[in-house]
């Protein structure tokens, strides 16, 4: 990561705390149901309804949950982690051969910015559809489209395979807590499915390498994930903090074997008009052991107008949020990750009616 400089430092008011406290109210739901083959008969319609019930109970209080028996190959899983640790053990020179940049933010970075302080961190990321369409810019009058295209190194050589079936059981498990989500939003299960058609959905690979400054730095600093939902795997490492909603205490998610960590992000929060929230979170950063993790982050397309369902807005409880286009948001954001900006990086509170 080169030497420690004060572009990694934050400010006082958010560097981490020496003490942990752990997340222990965080919920693990089950998604056994989902696996059967016949989910109509009368007691798996009760243990769906009740499913439902804990997914809006998670959403309402914490904005988090972890998911257990969620149908996703282990074996896919820890492909993946390995292919991840064997890509970030190369060196700098060969890493750098797939790096990203502002014209094409697919491949490998490690001078990522988070609300202006840089991450103590490198990533690999690469799109769900290939070429992944988006504005060239966030300019509204600019028209131009361009196209995302996936960078995959020479080494390991597998890396590209495994990611692109690993990519694929994500895409199933986010379809299933898609359909939650909306019918715990009293909406018709594949209400939200539409949106992803083009969608510009992205996986991330993180390593958090030790880091010598571990009460000044962050491996991600504190923000709110713009998209639908992020489904994490994270190691045994653990480091992923959640803002408690009750009192704004950083809360460490403790890491469950094999589950994975589940958040609503910014577009679900506009969708259910303030219904769920979308909660800010952080990584802190160990000053002896590497950490991993994987983040699939579900996005609608470029052209997908995010605004309040019509069906969760009347008189009693108009629109919170004007309609904004989900492209012009995400490249606004993507531009923030390589240069400093002088005003605040877009947010969906700007678009409050």
């Amino acid at each position: 990561m080169g030497e420690v400089d004060s572009a990694f430092i934050q400010d006082v008011e958010h560097r981490p705390k020496l003490t942990i406290t752990e997340a222990e109210g965080i919920p693990v739901i089950d998604l056994l149901i989902l696996n059967s083959s016949d989910i109509s008969t009368e007691k798996n319609c009760k243990e769906l309804s009740s499913l439902v019930a804990e997914v809006k109970d998670a959403c309402k209080k914490w904005g988090f949950f972890q998911v257990i028996n969620h149908g996703v190959s282990l074996e896919y899983r820890e492909k993946i982690e390995l292919g991840s640790r064997k890509f970030f053990a190369l060196s700098k020179e060969e890493k750098r051969k797939v790096k990203r940049d502002e014209l094409n933010s697919m491949g490998y970075y490690d001078t990522e910015l988070t609300k202006n302080v840089r991450d103590w961190k490198e990533v690999f990321d690469f799109t769900v559809e290939n070429p992944t369409v988006v504005p060239l810019s966030h300019d509204p009058d600019d028209k131009e489209l361009k196209e995302l295209h996936n960078q995959w190194p020479e080494y390991p050589p597998e890396l590209r395979d495994v990611c692109e079936k690993y990519v694929q059981e994500m895409q199933k498990l986010s379809y299933k807590l898609l359909e939650l989500i909306s019918l715990s939003l009293d909406l018709p299960a594949k209400r939200l499915n539409g949106f992803f058609k083009d969608q510009t959905s992205f996986v991330r690979l993180n390593h958090y390498p030790p880091c010598p400054i571990p009460h000044l730095a962050l491996g991600v600093g504190r923000h709110k994930d713009a998209g639908s939902l992020t489904i994490l795997a994270q190691d045994d490492i653990g480091g992923l903090e959640v803002k408690r909603k009750t009192d704004g205490e950083w809360i460490r998610v403790k890491p469950t074997p094999d589950a994975y960590i589940i958040n609503v992000g910014d577009t679900i929060q506009v969708w259910s008009n303030d219904e769920y929230e979308s909660v800010e979170h952080r990584v802190v950063v160990n000053s002896e052991r590497e950490r991993f993790s994987i983040p699939f982050f579900l996005n609608p397309s470029h052209y997908t107008w995010i605004e309040p369902l019509e069906k969760l807005v009347n008189a009693e409880n108009p629109a919170k949020y004007k309609a904004y286009n989900w492209g012009m948001f995400f490249t606004h954001r993507k531009n923030s990750n390589f240069t400093k900006r002088d005003d605040e990086n877009l947010q969906i509170h700007h678009f409050k009616a």
